[in-house]
């Protein structure tokens, strides 16, 4: 079995993994959201519109304040 990060060998430690390196970077693409999939759901389109709205809002009245 290959490492599904480098391709290297797994080692049994670290299974599937080749070293905690490779399980430590695949444990951060899941934290950070790289493995996701696409909702096609309206709702939780609707949701992300309205906290991307709500995001982008915030960060002008940050700037202004700053200014």
């Amino acid at each position: 079995m290959s490492c599904p990060i480098c391709d290297a060998e797994s080692q049994k430690a670290y299974r599937p993994f080749c070293s905690k390196r490779c399980a430590d970077l695949d444990l951060a693409k899941w934290l950070n959201g790289s493995y996701t999939l696409p909702s096609q759901d309206p709702e939780d389109l609707e949701k992300a519109l309205e906290a991307t709205e709500e995001a982008l809002g915030q960060g002008k009245n940050t700037q202004t304040l700053k200014h």
